[in-house]
């Protein structure tokens, strides 16, 4: 019975890394046949590894073997801090700084081991992974007049092409600051596609990507100017794309 249980979470959780993020379980070992690695498919870094030690390995009472899961926690407080909870010990086999092995007896609930396991996902992912699984977010991104009419971008259209930025996604809210001599937050937009290939070289300006970004409200360039955002929100610069701070993304959604 107690075997039956061990496997049963082992499976429970093997099949949750399956569906959750479709890494399916490798055997890497011929020597140890129940050893699985789930990795990442883009920088195939492992983000979890399932095995069955025997008790004695892992300094605990009783014989035979029991599973365990080795999950990378970015956090060395949050470590020291369930190694003192049971079904915790530092990581078997692997850097002791970063990994927490997990016991798959029960000892700790399901949704806990599934917390941690994403967790784990995350701190391993790469940039481009990292920026496909977070949720939309905001950003206020500068435009230069100089280079681009963009008081009058979108007179005729709701959607217009835009330099991609860094860590931008689909669905992410952009705000537009025009530059000097509007020094302003004109327009709020939402990002509709991104990673366009472009090719464009003038005058020190380098685009190979753009982005699509459709209107969603303009602004009374007298409401939001750069001595509002210095004098209210600390922002006293705004070179390249960056956050939004939640006071102002509050007043410019009012």
């Amino acid at each position: 019975m107690e075997n039956d249980e061990r496997r049963s979470l082992r499976g429970k959780i093997t099949e949750y890394i399956r569906k959750e993020y479709g890494a399916e379980p490798e055997r890497l070992w011929l020597r140890w046949p129940d050893y699985t690695v789930f990795r990442h498919a883009d920088n195939e870094k492992w983000f979890g590894i399932i095995m069955d030690v025997s008790r004695e390995r892992l300094g605990l009472c009783g014989k035979g073997p029991v599973d365990i899961i080795n999950v990378k926690i970015p956090d060395p407080r949050l470590i020291e801090l369930l190694i003192h909870k049971e079904g915790y010990l530092r990581g078997y086999h692997q850097s002791k700084g970063n990994w927490l092995s997990i016991l798959l007896d029960g000892s700790v609930p399901e949704k806990e081991i599934a917390a941690l396991v994403d967790m784990s996902f995350m701190a391993t992912a790469s940039a481009k992974e990292k920026r496909e699984l977070r949720g939309p977010k905001d950003w206020l991104v500068p435009s230069n007049p100089a280079y681009y009419d963009i008081v009058h971008a979108y007179d005729g259209e709701d959607t217009i092409l835009w330099k991609q930025g860094r860590g931008i996604k689909a669905g992410d809210i952009v705000f537009i600051y025009a530059g000097a001599p509007v020094s302003a937050i004109i327009y709020k937009t939402v990002v509709t596609e991104t990673d366009i290939p472009y090719s464009f070289r003038s005058d020190g300006l380098a685009i190979n990507a753009v982005m699509k970004i459709k209107l969603l409200r303009r602004y009374d360039p007298a409401r939001f100017t750069f001595k509002t955002l210095g004098d209210r929100y600390g922002i006293y610069a705004v070179r390249g794309p960056r956050g939004v701070p939640e006071a102002l993304k509050k007043d410019l959604e009012l």
